[in-house]
């Protein structure tokens, strides 16, 4: 049987075209896409405008400069005073007395009044002095430290000193003229804190005047051995006294136009007025001087004082500083306002050309903020009004070019879920946040929306995808 001859074709089966999974496979593309974006995409977050107020403050170290002298002992011997820290005496009152012996002061010790304690009035000032440091103390100036020592060195001998001497005038007659008593020269307070700073003028004003580091001040204890002409106390004879520190230059900026300044003394946990002016030290540094009429006795044992000056207490709507940013607009007379013809639409009157000719075409307008004789609008090329343009104000033949600009700061406003510019009015401003002033035309209000950080927003009119 002849071979027969077989020829093989392949079958090629026909392409069909699965529509379902084009469309998949785009849709999966588009959604790995959007995905990717909006996972690299810089999220904006939003910012709740709150009410709130800013405390502009700045903080101080000065120098206390009073109206005293100091008084010297008229003779060696064994010290006691007469009459407590802080207290007024008349001219010619007894203020201590010189014991050559000892003996005055060993029979103050026997007698029973010598040996009683604090009172409980003397506790409850010495738990205030301190209550006061502790709350006001920093690590950054230790120095405190030492002037609390100081303070409470003053205390505690006026308190157990002066509880025992009631019968001071009994014992005085006992010693038999071996007694010397010293008495005021003129009226004045009586301190017995002694630094060296007594006689210091402001005229000598320096930097080195400022080095704690250097200080000491010296509290003579009643029944002390005493030489003859050493300090054993001062009298401060007026009210008056002054606080210089150190400024900067900006402070010399700030402070230029000023003649009184508030401050806080949070040691004592008060504030109060005072005139102030800026004086050149020897050194040619500039430094301030605070001059107070009272509250001198509370800062009697002191030489040096930590204060703050309230710059500026300013309420109003509190937002973040990053928040702000700037954007400029046309400058139109306010005369050149008006109104659409059967609307109450706002806008400008623009002058517009055909080959019909000219005529005059009403253009809606936002208003962004408002003078007294500029509107501001906006710059933006998709607006109606450019750079160039002829408004024409109402109701006359008068004629204005659009082009003169001018910038406002401002937020972006997300209340609608895209960026709209506001303008801002700020009152006050620290590191992280400005006050702004509530209430206006083209403002803000209280719980408005903003975009926490305005340099992720390209412009107004942008979607915001949180």
């Amino acid at each position: 049987m002849a071979k027969k001859n077989r020829k093989i074709v392949k079958y090629r089966r026909p392409l069909r075209i699965n529509i379902g999974m084009i469309i998949f496979t785009l849709i999966f593309v588009y959604m790995t896409f959007y995905v990717y974006k909006y996972m690299t995409r810089e999220k904006v977050q939003p910012y709740e405008v709150t009410e709130g107020a800013i405390v502009n403050d700045r903080s101080y170290t000065g120098l206390i400069l009073r109206q005293e002298t100091t008084e010297y002992a008229v003779k060696s011997g064994y010290i006691n005073y007469y009459i407590r820290e802080g207290r007024r005496a008349a001219a010619g009152t007894a203020v201590y007395s010189m014991d050559e012996t000892g003996e005055y002061s060993r029979i103050l010790e026997e007698s029973e009044q010598a040996q009683s304690l604090l009172t409980e009035e003397d506790l409850i000032n010495v738990k205030k002095a301190l209550s006061a440091f502790a709350a006001s103390y920093s690590d950054v100036d230790f120095g405190q430290v030492y002037d609390l020592k100081y303070s409470l060195d003053s205390m505690v001998m006026e308190y157990a000193n002066f509880n025992s001497m009631s019968n001071q005038e009994m014992l005085a007659e006992q010693m038999q003229g071996n007694l010397t008593q010293a008495f005021t020269p003129v009226s004045g307070i009586i301190s017995y804190s002694v630094d060296g700073f007594e006689d210091f003028d402001v005229t000598q004003i320096s930097e080195a005047a400022f080095d704690r580091s250097q200080y000491s001040r010296a509290i003579t204890r009643a029944g002390n051995l005493v030489e003859e002409g050493s300090p054993v106390y001062k009298i401060i004879t007026e009210d008056n006294w002054s606080v210089i520190f150190p400024l900067s230059e900006e402070d010399v900026s700030d402070f230029a136009d000023k003649t009184s300044l508030t401050v806080r003394f949070s040691n004592q946990d008060m504030n109060t007025d005072g005139d102030f002016s800026i004086i050149t030290g020897t050194d040619g540094q500039s430094y301030g001087r605070l001059d107070f009429d009272k509250y001198m006795i509370q800062f009697i044992a002191d030489r040096y004082v930590d204060f703050r000056v309230i710059m500026q207490v300013a309420e109003g709507l509190k937002i973040p500083v990053s928040s702000v940013t700037q954007k400029d607009f046309y400058l139109i007379p306010v005369d050149y306002l008006t109104t659409g013809g059967d609307s109450d639409q706002e806008g400008f009157n623009k002058e517009v050309y055909s080959e019909a000719g000219t005529s005059v075409m009403f253009v809606p307008t936002t208003i962004y903020y408002q003078t007294d004789e500029y509107y501001y609008i906006d710059t933006d090329p998709d607006e109606e009004i450019h750079a160039g343009d002829y408004l024409v104000k109402p109701a006359s033949s008068d004629r204005y070019q659009v082009g003169p600009t001018d910038s406002l700061q401002g937020v972006y406003n997300i209340n609608r879920g895209y960026s709209v510019f506001k303008q801002i009015e700020i009152l006050a401003q620290n590191d992280e946040f400005y006050t702004v002033q509530k209430g206006t035309s083209y403002g803000l209000n209280v719980y408005d929306h903003i975009v926490l950080d305005a340099s992720v927003v390209d412009g107004e009119g942008v979607l915001i995808y949180q």
